[in-house]
């Protein structure tokens, strides 16, 4: 009369073995894709029609043109805002207008007090106004020029090339204004005779 050993693991329930062989299949399924690359770069997957993953595919293709689309928004952006004014041109033309107002005397003519207060203030704003139209052109026409120096017959997105270009278009329009606003050809000062 033999005794029988009992295995003292818990035997696994059929729907645990299934459960667990089923997960199993499904994991070794997805792990199975070979990534293993060939002298020249490709995967034995590709030269067999598959499709590489998009992972893969998006680390080899290159630059995004990320940093030119951003240059491209900043250029628009800095023309809209030579265009509109900006939190630094008030506040120099509110600081020239203070100078002013403290060189002059009471008993200055109106045309120097007008100049002194208003004048200079009016300056200090389109100057302001020409540096960010500048920035805007110059940002803009670094991004519409940067595909000649980079990788070749790789195309610049078309979004990117009008949002540069109404960049560069608004720092033409915002400098133009500002040079005729600081030359006093553009609202100048009135005359006070």
């Amino acid at each position: 009369m033999g005794t029988k050993t009992v295995d003292e693991t818990p035997a696994e329930t059929p729907a645990e073995t299934g459960t667990e062989a089923g997960a199993k299949t499904d994991e070794e399924q997805v792990g199975t894709a070979d990534v293993t690359a060939t002298a020249d770069g490709t995967s034995p997957a590709a030269e067999d029609g598959d499709e590489r993953p998009e992972a893969v595919q998006a680390a080899q293709s290159g630059p995004t043109g990320v940093g030119q689309g951003a240059g491209a928004v900043v250029s628009a952006a800095l023309g809209v805002v030579s265009l509109t004014g900006s939190w630094v041109g008030t506040v120099a033309s509110a600081r020239e207008s203070l100078i002013g107002q403290m060189q002059t005397s009471q008993s200055a003519d109106v045309a120097t007090m007008v100049k002194e207060g208003y004048g200079d203030a009016w300056a200090a704003n389109a100057l302001w106004a020409g540096v960010f139209a500048l920035a805007a052109l110059i940002a803009g026409v670094v991004v519409l020029a940067r595909p000649a120096f980079g990788t070749p017959g790789r195309p610049q997105a078309p979004w990117i090339k009008s949002v540069a270009w109404g960049g560069v278009s608004l720092g033409v329009i915002g400098l133009l204004l500002a040079v005729l606003k600081y030359t006093g050809v553009l609202l100048g000062l009135p005359a006070t005779s």
